[in-house]
């Protein structure tokens, strides 16, 4: 989860829950957006996550699984039907 791609959504994520922060502690801005930077990242890290390359990766596979499966029972179910006459 840390590649480049993934840390401007981090980056604003933290950037929201700084601004969020009441006003009283708003003086520590930088710091609070850099520690809310450092615990999203460490805990996205932790969440054993996969990126949107790999997903995307997995699904591709997937679909061509499928039509593998489906080429094969319409092959299966043609020698049946041969078989059956």
């Amino acid at each position: 989860m840390t590649e480049r791609n993934d840390r401007p959504g981090i980056d604003d994520l933290a950037r929201r829950l700084a601004e969020a922060v009441p006003q009283s502690l708003k003086a520590m801005g930088d710091d609070l957006e850099r520690n809310f930077k450092s615990l999203l990242t460490t805990g996205l890290e932790k969440m054993d996550l996969v990126t949107r390359e790999e997903f995307d990766v997995q699904v591709a596979v997937l679909q061509r699984t499928r039509e593998k499966l489906e080429a094969l029972e319409a092959k299966l179910a043609a020698l049946q039907e041969n078989g059956t006459d």
